[in-house]
């Protein structure tokens, strides 16, 4: 039993390991992608057909049209060790979880789910060197790393209840407080919104629109919906610096400043809702915390002209908002029905209901 309680601590330190080390991961592909490294290195697994970045003249017999910028090449390979040793820890998380998957309170599959999204996130890493920055796989690459680090989260969480024993008579996990459709509706919104920030990342239209609010001067400027959200895009050129003209880009910014806005009333509407409960204020005030912090970072980096710091910083800001919107719903599910009264209000119906 001692020895079960040992590894489950071991487990619950990995797991919130994986969280700090996937956002690292997240910030280092975004700082790859800020400085256009992402095609540092033409071919993958390797640099140049070497595991570390080769001298020139290797590089050169390997790939004549695609010069070697050490730097650049360098700051891809970093990407690369750090995402596979993640891959790594993933894999130590499921052979050290194998003895306890029995157990009825033990996450395995969450643990294999893992496993199968870290080698899906590989496989998109490959495309998106291979298929030379397709702005379709580089925004399912980002969405992949926030998946697993949210997953990480919840593996974390789960170990954590696992290894404390917060299990019932009969090892069943206690009561927990339902999430409401609000909170679906306000993780929609939140994944749409990071998947419109991967949109204007991979087809660089940070700066399409210049001012705030208005854009380029006008409130409803001219635009291409169709070119900017054309999901069909061909493979085979090299996006680097995109391909779409100046209409297109600035239909993607005005996209997701527009899902911004949508996010951010979702976010209030939920937090209004769940402030009755004085357990949750504090992650409630964080999640606002954030949405605002990271809605005041998109202004700057507008009228900034996108630093590259400050781009970052953005990025940073979407691994913040993620994580405490994870936070507050885990938090809402493990409220104890005897002190939330919006769970006895809805038990109470039920009973009513019922009789």
């Amino acid at each position: 039993m001692q020895a079960a309680q040992r590894r489950l601590t071991l487990l619950k330190g990995l797991g919130l390991a994986g969280v700090v080390f996937t956002m690292g991961v997240i910030l280092l592909g975004a700082w790859t992608r800020l400085v256009d490294a992402g095609l540092g290195c033409p071919d993958w697994p390797g640099c140049y057909g070497a595991l570390v970045v080769p001298d020139e003249g290797r590089a050169l017999a390997h790939s004549p049209a695609s010069p070697l910028v050490s730097a650049k090449a360098w700051m891809e390979m970093v990407h690369r060790y750090v995402a596979s040793a993640l891959g790594l820890l993933v894999i130590a998380l499921v052979l050290l979880g194998w003895p306890l998957r029995r157990r009825a309170d033990y996450p395995w599959r969450l643990s294999l789910a893992l496993l199968g999204l870290i080698m899906l996130q590989g496989a998109f890493g490959a495309f998106t060197v291979t298929l030379k920055l397709w702005p379709q796989v580089v925004t399912l690459h980002l969405l992949g790393g926030f998946s697993v680090m949210l997953v990480f989260l919840w593996l974390h969480l789960r170990l954590r209840r696992c290894a404390n024993g917060h299990l019932a008579p009969g090892g069943v996990a206690s009561p927990r407080c339902r999430l409401t459709p609000l909170w679906g509706i306000a993780a929609m919104l939140l994944v749409a919104q990071l998947a419109l920030g991967g949109w204007v990342s991979s087809n660089y239209a940070g700066i399409a629109c210049q001012g705030f609010p208005t854009c380029n001067g006008a409130w409803w400027p001219a635009m291409d919906w169709s070119e900017g959200f054309h999901l069909s895009q061909g493979v085979g050129p090299n996006y680097l610096h995109g391909q779409l003209h100046a209409e297109a880009r600035s239909a993607i910014q005005v996209g997701h400043r527009l899902g911004a806005l949508a996010l951010g009333m979702a976010l209030m509407a939920l937090v209004l809702h769940a402030w009755r409960e004085p357990a949750m204020r504090p992650w409630l005030a964080g999640l606002g915390s954030a949405y605002i912090v990271q809605f005041l970072l998109g202004i700057a980096n507008v009228l900034l002209w996108l630093p590259l710091w400050l781009a970052l910083l953005h990025t940073a800001g979407a691994v913040a908002l993620a994580l405490s919107l994870a936070l507050a719903a885990w938090r809402w599910r493990c409220l104890a029905p005897a002190s939330t009264t919006s769970c006895q209000s809805s038990r109470q119906k039920k009973e009513w209901v019922h009789v």
